[in-house]
């Protein structure tokens, strides 16, 4: 099966994300899609050749993860984003979060915290099912830092490419308006 680039065009006109920024944004997933796509094209014939014990073959599996991660991470943001931004007040994932961090806030504090924090990267709401656990985390590059089992509930891309046609270095405003335009429902659904 064929990965392809899903449409989001949805969140064009979305409230403190131009759709210039909008745009640019979803041809930067594209292209972790299509690259996606390339390198296992390029796996499956080095395979046929015999050459999976070639460097070209070791570097291209180093790379996947690096583009396959680009392209879901992108995913889950774009999902996670178009809604009214009005957080939840009860339920399941309601309660988990006061439960890890004593209140909403004190969560919400952490993550804004965490996506301040100088660098790029992502920061995740991650949701442990082994432990029934719930982590903010700093994930530095696509393929690394990410919590092995762990389900991502909210995602939010702090790359600058995310933000900084519409804020420059004004990152806090950024965080902001991502705040404002959560979509908790997607959220919450991920919370299994």
């Amino acid at each position: 099966m064929a990965y392809n680039a899903k449409d989001y065009k949805t969140l064009l006109g979305m409230d403190g994300f131009s759709d210039d920024l909008l745009q640019n944004h979803f041809t930067l997933y594209q292209g972790y899609v299509a690259n996606t796509e390339k390198l296992l094209t390029t796996l499956q014939n080095l395979e046929l050749e015999g050459k999976s014990s070639s460097p070209e073959y070791a570097e291209c599996r180093r790379r996947f993860g690096w583009e396959f991660n680009g392209m879901r991470l992108h995913e889950y943001y774009f999902e996670n984003l178009g809604g009214d931004g009005i957080p939840v007040s009860s339920g399941k994932l309601y309660n988990a979060i006061v439960k890890e961090f004593s209140s909403f806030e004190a969560w919400e504090k952490e993550f804004r915290t965490l996506s301040a924090m100088r660098g790029i990267g992502w920061v995740i709401l991650y949701y442990d099912p082994h432990a029934d656990r719930l982590f903010n985390v700093w994930v530095n590059e696509h393929d690394v830092g990410h919590l092995s089992g762990c389900i991502p509930l909210l995602i939010i891309d702090i790359f600058e490419h995310a933000f900084l046609r519409d804020y420059g270095l004004q990152r806090i405003e950024y965080i902001n308006a991502f705040f404002k335009k959560i979509n908790w429902k997607v959220v919450e659904s991920r919370f299994v």
